[in-house]
């Protein structure tokens, strides 16, 4: 893998990535979003209906925590995870933890990493974790790494052990991928830990850095247990320890606010598992991303525009949970609304997906009132496609130096508008 920058601007960074893929014929542009997968698979949807969303991410996430119990089963098919899952043209990125899913804490040790599959605890040795990767065959693996989220922020004493223990686990892997055969490709991805502590936080970059490692993962950002403007300058000042020609990754934060605020410190590679959380509670992005049009007199519709766990009307049946409204952001509307049983428009105006050319917001207000699985696939579908083609404005606004314009037009739709 060779990461080429063509600008960096103010910390924002676009570039490409080439020499991807086993052939080394690959290549995607950054700042990028990967395509989250369910064991293997997007969620809601089979392969085929995947296809039919514009901008697919060329990097597809696999998560270690749902594929290591089947360890034996990849084993005993020897061809990888991208076969076997029926994408051998995908490039796969494996992660440690689902990022939709809360870990529980206290459970790590200087010898082990704590996973949690369908069947409970699995814990983790170096040699146990590279066996697995062997397994999978993924392109990128995220190294094991004590990146546990501490309830109530991290004591220093806690952040320093997590940064101890990742860079044992990061040496002893990176001398079993020396031995192996099998992962002589794949790049491992070093994680920079420290939980909220500014020098551990530092000290685990440069360390990480002076490993042979493809690409680094600003791990342990994800949720609402760190101050946002402290884990923002976290993010900047990891950054600015980090060289230059190297990927770096996060993971757990994709609304579009956060995902910008990201990329203004130096942040290429995104997850994209906003848009299945999106789904999951039968809502569909509807925010704009449009930075051509003059922020100043862009008007939204204030129908649409709403505080985050409120709700514009009344759900049919108590449909939605308190705790969906809660989470709910203002970048999305609500098909649980009893308004959108008579609303024979597209989901958003102008939207080229299968879902919004083909069905209305009445018929999508009716699946979830029904609670038909279609609901979920158009969702889902609608969802993807949004978010992809929000990254894809992302980069062309820093090919036209328009960022802040993008951005002033986010923060107009986010929740402090």
């Amino acid at each position: 893998m060779k990461l080429n920058l063509a600008k960096a601007v103010n910390g924002c960074r676009l570039g490409m990535l080439t020499n991807l893929g086993r052939n080394g014929d690959k290549s995607m542009e950054f700042p990028a979003c990967m395509l989250y997968t369910r064991t293997g698979s997007a969620p809601h949807l089979t392969y085929d209906t995947l296809q039919t969303i514009e901008g697919l991410p060329l990097v597809a996430q696999i998560t270690l925590s749902t594929l290591a119990e089947h360890q034996e089963v990849l084993e005993d098919y020897t061809q990888g995870i991208g076969k076997f899952v029926g994408m051998p043209d995908s490039i796969f990125y494996c992660s440690l933890h689902d990022p939709v899913t809360t870990c529980l804490t206290g459970f790590n040790t200087n010898k082990t990493v704590s996973l949690w599959g369908a069947g409970g605890r699995l814990e983790m040795t170096p040699l146990k974790f590279m066996s697995v990767q062997q397994a999978l065959q993924a392109d990128w693996f995220q190294c094991l790494s004590d990146g546990e989220i501490v309830p109530g922020g991290s004591s220093r004493k806690r952040a320093k052990k997590s940064v101890d223990r990742s860079l044992a686990f990061l040496d002893e892997c990176l001398r079993l991928q020396e031995e192996s055969m099998v992962l002589k490709e794949s790049v491992l991805i070093g994680a920079i830990e420290g939980g909220d502590v500014l020098e551990e936080r530092l000290r685990s970059a440069r360390e990480t850095a002076t490993r042979p490692v493809g690409g680094f993962l600003l791990d342990g950002f994800q949720g609402e247990a760190m101050n946002k403007d402290h884990r923002l300058r976290l993010v900047a000042a990891v950054t600015g320890e980090l060289p230059e020609d190297k990927p770096r990754l996060i993971q757990g934060l994709g609304k579009p606010d956060e995902v910008l605020e990201c990329v203004q410190r130096g942040v290429d590679l995104f997850d994209s598992c906003f848009p299945y959380q999106v789904t999951e509670r039968g809502c569909a992005l509807s925010f704009t991303y449009n930075y051509q049009q003059n922020p100043e007199t862009t008007v939204l519709d204030p129908a649409e525009i709403q505080e985050p766990g409120r709700s514009g009307d009344k759900t049919d049946e108590k449909e939605e949970s308190d705790q969906n409204m809660q989470q709910r952001t203002t970048f999305e509307i609500s098909l649980h609304e009893k308004r959108y049983g008579d609303d024979f428009g597209p989901l958003v105006q102008g939207c080229s997906c299968y879902c919004c050319c083909n069905h209305s917001r009445a018929y999508v207000h009716h699946l979830l009132m029904s609670k038909e699985l279609l609901a979920g696939i158009l969702l889902m579908i609608h969802n993807f496609q949004h978010y992809f083609a929000f990254f894809r404005s992302i980069r062309q606004a820093l090919r036209d130096n328009q960022l802040p314009q993008l951005k002033e037009l986010i923060i107009k739709q986010s929740p402090k508008a």
